[in-house]
């Protein structure tokens, strides 16, 4: 294994020590930030959301700062604001909860289309523009965002042209009797609420990690598969829209870092399959008719992952 997985297999373990199970959704979570992205964690409260989060960012040492979406937040509230200092006679920049390392979203459907698209708008540029000035983002920048797609009343659903912002979208689910008894176990354990991790790599480093997956091979064939995956989802009779091509860098940009994780500099089709349905549900957008007859966008992508051929592996 390449000293690249080493460390990124170490922070894994590290946030297991705190998050029980969930392997699959810290691999893939870690996965996008390696890849530069960010991920949106979708799913009910009370399932560890907020603690994998917060985990993460205590294995990479990043600045973590947690940002509860309301109906009332403003776009200042994220990006920061302008204050008049009367001692100096002059207005100073006040930073927002956005100029951190790992920033969590909390329940990001919760507040008004303008706030997030303050938000949405930090992620892909990285950097925010407050009366005409630009201010850009430390780096690295992630965003966790969670939602939940249960509860309609009182929310803002992310339009399609802003979920493809997210590099990932995990759902997280129940976990099984047997892990839901030992996070009982390890609470009674530490005898307090507070979870913590011990710190993995620092900023600096993650940057190192970060770039080293610019360096993973991809074979014209895989880089074939992406774009066939991508494209299936255009022509599919259940969707109305598919896959931009930002989809299919999706696929590529997280099957790198996949590569990474499993000690390889090459991706395989199966790190393209894995990530596959997180990666590009998300980015479709149904017709009615289907939508009304309970077919999602992970059905969709399911479907396609068994009817598209790939290539096959060629290294070991």
């Amino acid at each position: 294994m390449t000293r690249i997985g080493i460390e990124a297999k170490a922070v894994l373990d590290a946030v297991g020590t705190v998050v029980v199970g969930r392997q699959r959704s810290l691999r893939l979570a870690l996965a996008a930030i390696l890849a530069g992205g960010h991920v949106l964690l979708e799913d009910v409260p009370g399932l560890g959301k907020t603690l994998m989060a917060r985990s993460l960012a205590q294995a990479l040492r990043l600045d973590f700062k947690r940002l509860q979406c309301t109906p009332d937040l403003l776009p200042a509230d994220v990006t920061g604001s302008f204050l008049y200092d009367p001692g100096e006679r002059d207005f100073h920049f006040r930073a927002g909860p956005v100029f951190t390392g790992l920033l969590l979203a909390d329940e990001i459907n919760r507040t008004p289309p303008k706030t997030q698209s303050a938000l949405l708008e930090a992620m892909q540029e990285r950097q925010v523009t407050v009366e005409g000035r630009t201010f850009p983002l430390p780096r690295p920048f992630h965003v966790l965002a969670t939602a939940n797609p249960v509860e309609y009343e009182g929310t803002y659903p992310l339009p399609e042209a802003q979920l493809d912002r997210f590099l990932l979208r995990l759902d997280i689910g129940y976990p099984p009797p047997e892990e839901e008894v030992e996070v009982l176990r390890r609470r009674l354990a530490r005898q307090r609420e507070e979870t913590e991790v011990e710190p993995v790599l620092d900023t600096d480093r993650l940057l190192q990690l970060q770039q080293g997956v610019e360096q993973v091979a991809v074979d014209e064939d895989v880089l074939r598969y992406c774009v066939d995956l991508a494209a299936a989802t255009r022509a599919h009779p259940a969707v109305e829209v598919g896959a931009s091509p930002r989809g299919a860098q999706a696929l590529v940009l997280v099957g790198r870092a996949l590569a990474v994780l499993d000690g390889r500099d090459f991706v395989l089709p199966e790190d393209v399959k894995e990530c596959a349905v997180p990666a590009l549900a998300h980015r479709l957008t149904l017709r009615p008719e289907t939508w009304t007859s309970g077919v999602t966008g992970v059905d969709v992508v399911t479907e396609l992952l068994g009817r598209v051929p790939g290539p096959v592996s060629s290294r070991s």
